[in-house]
């Protein structure tokens, strides 16, 4: 009977030694031997069972099945399903931009420098060029250092430099498989392994799903904090210390998460209270974690972006030892390109023995996408020469274009009875209330889901229309929500907010 080897290994005692260690095996089916499972779901790692990610759940999957039953030639209620989902620009039919494409096949493709010199601009040539000089062998399919390509984070310096009137430093710069990556890192960094007293991480309620998944996983304590939705999705410096002096009692706090402008809120942070954040932060001694992936997108007419560390610079030397970590990604702005994956850090007034040790942890994972480090550098150093024209053209219509559907998502959503939704002042996302009827509530509660979840799943079944509902992001109990991106296209916006409209009418119908 043949046997079968789970693990071979040296095994102590002289009897033993030097012997192949054969994993016992069960009696299988027919009288065939059968392994034992090592990992089954009941002892695999529990933090990863505890994760959730509902951006990605399952009314999203779902919504992938009604895909597959369209393309079949199934009959359902619609044509199409509306992906509004997820901040994925490309995917929602947003072009590229040429310099970032032009740039990245260079990089891949060097050759063609010399052999299609007129398919591609003197600039993204001139780009290209300046950045394989700093890749080993020059080339894109070389290790970079972890930090990133030298050039790359030159020029994210000069772009923090300038965006805020204050110098940046190359060595306090990161770069990341996406922001995401850099977030997951610098938590890993302030995490403590005291079962008794688990570190704390105070999120913005509602938040982005990354950051629950990351305490999740890492087994860290999730400090809610609710934003104002009164006040347009404005931090409350009384709930920020309510929620701080409430989990003491569960947790260490050790950094306080902000996302500006807000996902999935769409707020843009006034100067005014970001300095209250950071002064609260100061009187704690948290760790400020500032995911800024939002910053091109800014839609009020008389609204400017202002970062975190232009803030705590401004603030005076007071406050030069609180410690800020800033994050900015590809994936977002006017770019849009998630799938590239490229993200940076900026560590401010951290000491140089804890930046080495938080360049050995991403020195573990040998490096980030290169693809993914030229597209930072076209993000955060514009063309000024042939390509300069087209790229500010293709820039300006994205953003323009973003700024038009986000007035349009606000009104529309505005205009049905039932439904509130503040200003979209940044971002690319919609996070209107719900006032839903008290059967459908009480439905929702007999069958354990949220009642928003009800909504969204009726929702998708009667329309083909994909959101995610507001508990996947964290609410005040007893409100209700969904979260919606402003990305597909304008006729397609238009037809989900007539869908919309008529839904919310009929569902409310239903369960009065």
């Amino acid at each position: 009977m043949p046997v079968s080897v789970a693990r071979a290994t040296a095994r102590a005692g002289s009897s033993n030694r030097g012997k192949a260690y054969i994993a016992p095996c069960n009696p299988g089916r027919n009288g065939h031997s059968a392994l034992i499972p090592l990992l089954t779901i009941s002892n695999m790692n529990p933090c990863v069972k505890e994760m959730q990610y509902a951006v990605r759940g399952p009314i999203v999957i779902r919504a992938a099945e009604l895909e597959k039953d369209l393309k079949s030639g199934k009959k359902l209620p619609f044509k199409q399903v509306i992906r509004a989902n997820i901040g994925d620009a490309h995917a929602m039919g947003q072009k590229p931009i040429t310099f970032v494409r032009e740039v990245a096949s260079l990089a891949m493709a060097p050759y063609l420098i010399k052999s299609s010199p007129n398919l591609f601009s003197k600039d993204a040539i001139d780009r290209a060029t300046e950045i394989l000089s700093t890749a080993h062998g020059g080339s894109a399919g070389a290790y970079t250092d972890s930090v990133g390509l030298p050039a790359v984070t030159k020029h994210i310096t000069e772009y923090i430099s300038q965006r805020d009137g204050y110098p940046a430093k190359q060595e306090d710069i990161f770069v990341g498989t996406g922001a995401s990556a850099c977030i997951k890192n610098v938590m890993k960094m302030v995490l403590t392994h005291d079962p008794n007293n688990k570190p704390g991480f105070m999120i913005p309620i509602p938040q982005y799903p990354l950051y629950s998944a990351c305490c999740a996983e890492f087994d860290a304590h999730l400090i809610s904090y609710f934003m104002d939705e009164s006040n347009n999705w404005t931090l409350n410096v009384e709930e920020l210390e309510r929620a701080y002096t409430e989990s003491k009692k569960h947790c260490s706090p050790k950094a306080i998460c902000i996302i500006n402008p807000g996902n999935p809120t769409g707020q843009n942070l006034p100067v005014e209270n970001i300095a209250e954040i950071i002064k609260f932060a100061h009187r704690h001694s948290l760790l400020i974690m500032a995911d800024e992936v939002y910053q091109s997108n800014i839609y009020g007419d008389n609204d400017n972006f202002t970062s975190f560390k232009k803030v705590l610079r401004s603030l005076g030397n007071e406050y030069d030892d609180q410690q800020l970590a800033s994050f900015h990604s590809v994936s977002k702005g006017f770019m849009g390109e998630c799938g590239l994956r490229g993200g940076y850090c900026e560590l401010t007034n951290f000491p140089a023995d804890v930046k080495a040790m938080l360049y050995k942890l991403i020195s573990a994972s040998l490096c980030s996408s290169t693809v993914g480090q030229f597209a930072i550098s076209c993000m955060v150093k514009p063309p000024t020469g042939d390509a300069a024209e087209l790229y500010q053209q293709e820039t300006s219509a994205v953003l323009n274009s973003l700024k038009e559907r986000s007035i349009l998502v606000h009104n529309r959503l505005n205009k049905i009875p039932g439904i509130e939704c503040n200003p979209l002042q940044g971002a690319m996302y919609a996070f209107p209330r719900l006032e839903l009827p008290a059967r459908a509530v009480a439905l929702a509660t007999e069958t354990g889901i949220a009642p928003d979840f009800l909504y969204c799943s009726e929702l998708l079944d009667a329309t083909g229309i994909c959101v995610v509902p507001g508990s996947g992001f964290g609410q005040i109990p007893g409100t209700h929500h969904f979260r919606m991106t402003i990305l597909p296209p304008k006729d397609q916006l238009e037809v989900f907010l007539d869908k919309l409209a008529e839904f919310h009418a009929s569902f409310i119908k239903k369960y009065s």
